[in-house]
């Protein structure tokens, strides 16, 4: 069975980085494991939205610190997906925008761009389901691994009215070609660990017991290298990709403008979506199901 760590912070690493609530941060030979603790369903809200983006801003200056490993404590939650109380008070998502951030690009898009550009190589480490801003959210990650049969992926949004809008339009087309990524956005089907690996959305699904190991060793590996080869290397893998690694997050989120804020049909879909067990465990186990059941 795959193991999680989930360890409280050091108060060597509480210095580093911080208190936080939502996560927890245990770091060791130059690997920094972030583990995501937000019950009940690890969904991405004002609060872990904000700690994230102080962790991030932490370990970009922390030259110790060589990999980050992103993982959950909830082995069947990485994260759920962003808050949908957004849906309804749009400005309470406005707000938590980085003043230092780039204008043109939502709140979700900057700090999803704070993970991507870390000068770290960063791991998502997955189990359990991840949707929409979850699945975003480890998208922005250099790398991801899967526990086979315990890991689901799934951009559902457009049943909820809109599209990702997170960087998820440009993360998918990125990793699985143009045609595949349309079929996850409007298809909005959960994928099992194996199927997204033939997608190219994830790096490899291994056997549930064999996770945590292959992810330390590689993880130890890159942060035993020389000083500066992984930066440069990764700096020449970035060149490769034609127009630079994520040339069109605002152009995203201008589109992302033509649905949200949300008309007020969807808006009521999504209250009565939230009433009938939306961000609760037992509505997120088969969320595409129940927003199918939620007419507009």
């Amino acid at each position: 069975m795959t193991t999680f760590r989930t360890t409280s912070m050091t108060t060597d690493d509480s210095r580093r980085f911080g208190d936080f609530t939502a996560l927890r941060v245990e770091v060791e030979a130059g690997v920094a494991h972030l583990t995501i603790d937000n019950p009940p369903v690890n969904t991405l809200d004002v609060l872990l939205i904000t700690e994230l983006g102080r962790f991030f801003d932490a370990v970009s200056q922390d030259e110790r610190v060589r990999v980050v490993v992103l993982q959950s404590a909830d082995p069947e939650f990485f994260s759920a997906h962003a808050d949908v109380n957004f849906m309804f008070d749009p400005e309470s998502l406005m707000r938590l925008a980085a003043p230092d951030g780039d204008p043109s690009l939502n709140p979700l898009q900057q700090m999803n761009e704070r993970l991507r550009t870390l000068p770290q190589v960063t791991i998502a480490k997955l189990a359990g389901r991840l949707r929409a801003g979850g699945s975003e959210l480890a998208m922005a990650a250099d790398m991801r691994f899967a526990a086979k049969g315990r890991t689901w992926l799934s951009q559902p949004e457009t049943r909820m009215g809109i599209f990702p809008g997170g960087g998820g339009t440009q993360y998918l087309t990125r990793l699985m070609g143009r045609a595949r990524a349309v079929e996850v956005i409007l298809g909005a089907e959960l994928f099992d660990a194996e199927l997204a690996e033939r997608y190219g959305w994830i790096n490899r699904a291994l056997p549930p017991e064999e996770l945590d190991g292959f992810v330390d060793a590689l993880a130890r590996r890159i942060a035993a290298l020389p000083p500066g080869v992984a930066a440069a290397a990764m700096e020449a893998v970035d060149v490769a990709e034609a127009g630079g690694p994520v040339p069109r997050l605002s152009e995203e989120s201008t589109a992302h403008g033509k649905v949200y804020p949300s008309p007020d049909a969807v808006v009521d879909r999504m209250r009565r979506a939230m009433g009938a067990g939306v961000q609760t465990r037992e509505g997120e186990v088969d969320l595409e199901g129940l927003l199918d059941r939620v007419s507009y």
